[in-house]
């Protein structure tokens, strides 16, 4: 197949409106981290309190999840999107200004970034369920390769102006570009035309135990949910919040600048890969590519070198388009549309409901047994985890949707 059919997903207006703004948004919000991090570290050098900011934002995105789930079944998904980018935007806004005026404080970005958290548990259900409205289901693979590509192009950009932005004109400056990105990208949306779909009648909690029931009663969903419980905890721990830490004792910030852009480009590469191989098992290749979070983990024990954690990140990447375009694929294609936002807002609420666990607990573990042990440990669970991920036979054999 060439290249010309593999982006004819293309050819329809509200395909390239949505993953145009979803360029912009994630352009920004891959500066964000970073800029946040390293804001929170000028006004306290210790990890603890990089835990205590990023867990103000996750702790609400989780809570709020399955509500935002909810709403997306209910509402217009660009509607939510428009609304929430917006929420998100003006809070990114609020933290640039006392950033950029010294007068932040820990307490103040928390508060901010739990708001921002709450919009952003609207945004991750609503946005899983536009691309399978607006394409025919053997188009959805293309789709979500094209744009797991454009996400990648955005990671890998966010993450060269990040290193240029906070190595050299500090961190508000970046929290400044992630605001107007947020705002752009509800702009954007607003010329989105969605198709009309049957809304729910029932009551929020009807609509949730329906969720959960097409959530549970698919073994390989659930099964993977709990594997990323797990792992996506361990890596908001050992690289999100202790990674620019080492970073930062290390290699430097514009050496993490030059990670993130690593990340990026290995996104890239994955995303061309699956553009062009369109695997028949989405689930089995993805959890094979997650198995790339090790290296990084280990280089970041035993070799905290800007080109060894590079290198390292480039496989990263690659391994996490695997597993995101195969797993969207998947759940776009098995789930049905109108129970699509709920179902993911299970997905994100278990992936990620462990994650402020990591963020609070890593900074006191590393100060008992060091940085470098838990990093090593880190490492081994995960590829325990995946391993035994592999080994269920729904994992193993869900295959995809094609028009033959």
């Amino acid at each position: 197949m060439s290249w010309r059919e593999d982006l004819a997903v293309l050819r329809h207006r509200d395909v390239r409106i949505f993953i145009s703004a979803r360029f912009v948004s994630l352009l920004g919000s891959s500066i964000a981290p970073i800029a946040l991090v390293f804001a929170v570290l000028d006004v306290s050098d210790k990890a603890s309190a990089v835990g205590i900011v990023l867990a103000a934002r996750s702790i609400p995105n989780v809570v709020f999840l399955l509500i935002g789930g909810v709403i997306s079944d209910r509402l217009p998904r660009n509607l939510v999107l428009i609304v929430a980018n917006s929420v998100c935007g003006l809070t990114q806004a609020l933290a640039a200004g006392l950033v950029l005026s010294g007068h932040a404080q820990i307490w103040q970005l928390a508060a901010i970034e739990a708001v921002n958290g709450i919009a952003a548990a609207f945004v991750m259900p609503a946005m899983i369920g536009i691309l399978p409205s607006i394409v025919d289901r053997d188009e959805l693979p293309q789709a979500n390769a094209v744009s797991g590509f454009a996400r990648s192009v955005a990671l890998i950009g966010g993450g060269a102006v990040a290193g240029v932005i906070v190595g050299f004109t500090g961190p508000g400056w970046g929290l400044v570009v992630d605001a107007v990105t947020f705002l752009a990208a509800a702009v954007l949306l607003s010329r989105l035309t969605l198709p009309p779909t049957e809304r729910s009648r029932n009551s929020m909690l009807q609509d949730l135990r329906v969720g959960w029931t097409e959530f549970i009663s698919r073994q390989w969903v659930w099964v993977v949910v709990v594997s990323f419980m797990v792992s996506n905890m361990i890596f908001t721990a050992c690289y999100l919040t202790l990674g620019p830490v080492i970073a930062d004792d290390t290699f430097g910030r514009v050496g993490w600048g030059f990670v993130s852009a690593a990340f990026g480009t290995g996104m890239i590469s994955g995303g061309i890969l699956m553009i062009r191989v369109k695997p028949r098992y989405p689930i089995r290749i993805g959890m094979i590519g997650m198995l790339a979070s090790a290296p990084v983990y280990l280089s970041l024990a035993l070799a905290p070198y800007t080109w060894a954690v590079v290198a390292v990140a480039f496989l990263l990447g690659i391994g996490f388009e695997m597993f995101g375009i195969g797993w969207e694929t998947a759940l776009g294609q098995h789930i049905p549309i109108d129970k699509l936002s709920r179902v993911s807002s299970y997905d994100m609420l278990g992936s990620f409901i462990a994650n402020p666990i990591g963020q609070l607990s890593v900074g006191y573990i590393a100060a008992v047994v060091s940085a470098k042990a838990v990093e090593l440990y880190g490492a081994a669970l995960h590829i325990l985890i995946v391993l035994v991920t592999l080994a269920v036979p729904s994992v193993w054999r869900l295959q995809r949707h094609t028009s033959n």
